[in-house]
């Protein structure tokens, strides 16, 4: 796959659920994606999708280099259940000089291992996706929920009543529950990084940031 100019590449190994939905998502935003899976079935699901689709072995190093991996400014291994696969996969990949490697662990052992080889980012898309909907099932208020670190979370949280009319520095959110309001939005407009004065009004959306512990406390006080 030549490099071209003005888009973007990617490489994504392992066509999968995980793998499938981020080639899709890259190609929805106008990227050139390359997939790769050693399964021809996949391979062929996402021919008409993917800018290229291979059926390769991503393993062999030779492969890679034959592919024009090295050229990917970005290359993100989606290997389903075969660890062994995904940790030489990226130890692979580090070698061959990859700008930004992102892998999908199985568990935390996993993560611990490919940390250790290089590996740039690391998701756990079920431990993930399991937390944001626990969050969202649990609260009224929680529309969403990113986990920032072990600590602090991005949420965005619908207002209650207890705010209808009240400005975020008579409710003093910053200094009372340690959250910082980065965004509100109301209908169609979107207010980023508010002023002290700036009125909520019962319904609008509310992009906090903050420990979890905090995020919490705000919810329980203000949001209910």
């Amino acid at each position: 796959m030549a490099k071209r100019q003005g888009k973007r590449q990617y490489a994504v190994i392992g066509l999968g659920r995980f793998g499938g939905g981020v080639v899709k998502a890259l190609i929805e935003q106008g990227m050139e994606v390359l997939g790769i899976d050693m399964d021809e079935e996949r391979v062929n699901e996402y021919s008409s999708i993917a800018t290229h689709a291979v059926v390769a072995d991503s393993t062999d190093e030779g492969v890679l280099k034959s592919l024009g991996v090295r050229n990917f400014e970005h290359v993100i291994v989606a290997i389903g259940e075969n660890l062994q696969s995904s940790i030489l996969t990226t130890l692979i990949l580090k070698d061959m000089g990859i700008d930004k490697i992102t892998v999908k662990a199985q568990n935390d052992y996993h993560e611990r291992v490919l940390l250790k080889i290089g590996a740039d980012r690391i998701i756990h898309p079920e431990r993930d996706m399991g937390i944001r909907i626990a969050h969202q099932v649990v609260s009224k208020s929680v529309l969403d929920y990113l986990e920032l670190s072990d600590e602090y979370s991005i949420v965005e949280m619908v207002a209650g009543n207890k705010m209808d009319g009240k400005s975020l520095l008579e409710m003093d959110i910053r200094a009372k529950y340690g959250c910082n309001v980065v965004a509100v939005k109301r209908d169609n407009e979107v207010i980023v990084s508010p002023h002290a004065n700036q009125p909520v009004k019962e319904g609008d959306i509310l992009i906090v940031i903050g420990a979890e512990k905090d995020v919490n406390r705000l919810e329980d006080n203000l949001m209910a």
